[in-house]
């Protein structure tokens, strides 16, 4: 039926329009290179947002800018006040008398002297304090990274042999951590340490807490001789063989009832919030009371075991320790990689759940950055890996903290304890220090969200019993290899096998939905619409993809009466996940184009996002499909492919 002149004047202007539009989208100008993305996120990690300014103080500006972003204590630090200090005081006090008798603990579950354990409580937190964003993060040794270095570097050192070389080897996997992690902070590279998802953190922790729980069986026993394996089954046989020829009732009783005091201690600031300063306290009274009862009754005359020499003192150098010329360096480079992911994960963790607390926003790239630079300068200064622990950072959040002054206040309380108290720690049992380490462990394992996971996906439950199962049954690598594969096969599953789905228009609207979702959406006769549900079209699922939507388009044609009418005359492509192609990506499409023209039919193309248009431009698939196969949205391509219709049908 042949239009009347309005309307044809109508359909005009739309077809003009909709060209215009068209032209936008195919002459957008070319997207950011490689080279200048990459120097884009370096300058981003780096400079805090501002205003372009030309004048002549633009480079000073431009400078402070870069050191505000290297250095937050720059902006926070102008706005600090007096009030803030008495928090901040209280809250470095009660910390440190936490951190103290724990930091002592994890070295000694390391395998490192007690000492060790201060110094990574000193240098790590002042070097955080000046560069880390978050406020509450309580920063030093942690049970799981302690426990990480104990149960893979002794493959390499025997610290009972040689613990001089042991100690120099820690040192080295410290500083290669520490390079690690600021490379990832430099070149925002955060997305490494989420392929430890959620899932796989809750059971890598949970297993993590019951291995170290179990190691320090070892000096609740009083033990001398026990496996060098962390895993459940050596770890209880070690146990049994040992407790029958060296077990020591005093060693047991006195860590047990420790044990007891403390678990109460932490149930009562449970329960009660004001009294939270409590359950901090609790491992500082214990070392001091016990102490005293070893030191009065002698009690290591008699079978109990005690720390012995600490020695005191500013950390020493440690520069002329670090070994990259021996034959470990691969290895530990290796574990430093691993420490290095295992450290930031639990900190970022730790930091963002206070930061949503509080109602700020936490920057993980310069997290990262931060944890790099305080862990290379903790290498050079006798620490080993540190980063935020969740028991410390919340006792430090219930002490009222506000800003990472705080972190500076403990460290200062650790200095005076190494130059004027370590001598009074020689007869510190070292049941205490087990006993310490094992009331923490209650928090690492959370059956509520591991049953939470479960429910709302069993893919990623999978994933968190693999963790909790490698860790416990195996090893520490084996558990987070075990992890990290199971995440990993669900993103390349879901990546290698994207859905395809078929579109149709809700009714009275020009919003196109899936058909499978919305069964009140209307197919459109003649025109066969796809969205494709993948951000990468690329060598791993193109040929899958083309495939399906041949086949989605022979099932649609074979499973309607066709018609002239209704016979699938041209393939509506969405495009407006596709966030990126290769080359495999794009020679699917031209195969596909092809393959429609042969069957006679027309490809469109709708919403093709920047870096796509771009490279289907430089392949010359633009050309091949021509200006009228691609369109901004799909209700522009559907009524534009309606019109074509119309127009030839009317001839």
């Amino acid at each position: 039926m042949p239009h009347t002149a309005a309307e044809a004047q109508q359909l005009d202007l739309e077809d003009s329009s909709r060209t215009e539009r068209v032209q936008w989208l195919i002459n957008s100008p070319e997207p950011p290179s490689l080279w200048q993305e990459l120097v884009g996120t370096v300058k981003g990690s780096l400079l805090t947002p501002g205003k372009k300014n030309s004048s002549s103080n633009a480079k000073g500006k431009h400078a402070m800018s870069f050191l505000r972003g290297l250095f937050p204590i720059l902006s926070w630090g102008r706005n600090y006040k007096a009030s803030f200090f008495k928090h901040d005081l209280m809250a470095g006090l009660t910390l440190a008398s936490l951190s103290i008798p724990q930091s002592i603990g994890y070295a000694n579950l390391a395998k490192l002297d007690p000492q060790y354990g201060l110094y990574t409580s000193v240098v790590p937190p002042l070097i955080y304090a000046v560069m880390g964003s978050s406020r509450e993060i309580a920063i030093g040794p942690v049970a799981v990274v302690s426990m990480l270095l104990s149960s893979m570097i002794p493959g390499l050192v025997d610290p009972a042999t040689d613990p001089i070389g042991y100690t120099s080897l820690v040192f080295t996997v410290t500083f290669f951590a520490g390079t690690f992690q600021a490379i990832f902070g430099l070149f925002r590279l955060g997305f490494l340490v989420d392929f430890l998802s959620h899932a796989a953190v809750v059971g890598f922790m949970a297993g993590a807490a019951i291995v170290i729980g179990l190691q320090q069986l070892k000096g609740l026993f009083g033990l001398s001789h026990f496996t060098t394996k962390t895993d459940v089954v050596s770890v209880l046989t070690s146990v049994s063989k040992s407790v029958k020829h060296e077990w020591y009732p005093l060693n047991f009783v006195l860590g047990l009832s420790f044990l007891v005091f403390l678990l109460v201690a932490r149930f009562i600031g449970k329960r009660n919030k004001k009294l939270f300063w409590f359950p901090a306290i609790a491992p500082l009274l214990s070392v001091i009371l016990s102490t005293l009862i070893v030191y009065l009754t002698r009690a290591d005359n008699h079978g109990v075991k005690i720390v012995k020499h600490l020695k005191g003192g500013l950390n020493p150098s440690s520069v002329h320790r670090l070994q990259f010329n021996g034959t470990h360096v691969a290895e530990a480079a290796k574990i430093g990689l691993i420490s290095a992911i295992v450290a930031l994960t639990e900190a970022i963790a730790v930091g963002r759940s206070f930061a949503s607390i509080n109602g700020y926003h936490l920057d993980g790239n310069k997290e990262m950055l931060a944890m790099g630079f305080m862990n290379l300068a903790g290498s050079l200064t006798s620490c080993y890996v540190a980063t935020g622990s969740f028991s410390r950072t919340a006792v430090n959040f219930s002490a009222g903290c506000k800003t990472v002054v705080s972190n500076i206040v403990m460290a200062i309380t650790v200095i005076l304890a190494l130059e004027l108290f370590t001598r009074l720690l020689y007869y510190t049992p070292v049941a205490i220090l087990a006993s310490i380490i094992m009331s923490a462990l209650p928090g690492l394992i959370d059956i509520n969200e591991a049953y939470r996971i479960w429910k709302v996906d069993k893919l990623d439950f999978l994933a968190c019993l693999g963790a909790f199962l490698g860790v416990l049954f195996k090893s520490v690598e084996i558990g987070l290899l075990v992890a990290v594969a199971i995440s990993f096969a669900k993103v390349l599953l879901n990546s290698i096998r994207p859905a395809v789905e078929q579109l149709g228009r809700l009714p009275r609207t020009d919003i196109f939905c899936e058909v499978d979702q919305y069964p009140m959406a209307v197919k459109t006769p003649g025109l066969f619409t796809l969205r494709i549900n993948s951000s990468l079209l690329c060598f791993a699922n193109a040929n899958f993809l083309r495939e399906r939507i041949l086949k989605l388009l022979t099932q649609d044609e074979n499973g309607t009466e066709e018609t002239a009418k209704d016979r699938v005359q041209i393939l509506i492509l969405d495009m407006t996940n596709v966030m990126n192609i290769d080359t495999s990506g794009i020679l699917a499409l031209e195969e596909l184009h092809t393959e429609l023209v042969s069957l006679g039919m027309k490809l469109v193309m709708v919403n093709l996002r920047w870096q796509v248009i771009h490279k289907l431009k430089l392949s010359k698939l633009v050309e091949k499909i021509g200006a009228d196969g691609i369109f901004l949205t799909v209700a522009e391509a559907v009524d534009a492919c309606l019109a074509s219709k119309l127009a030839i049908n009317s001839l």
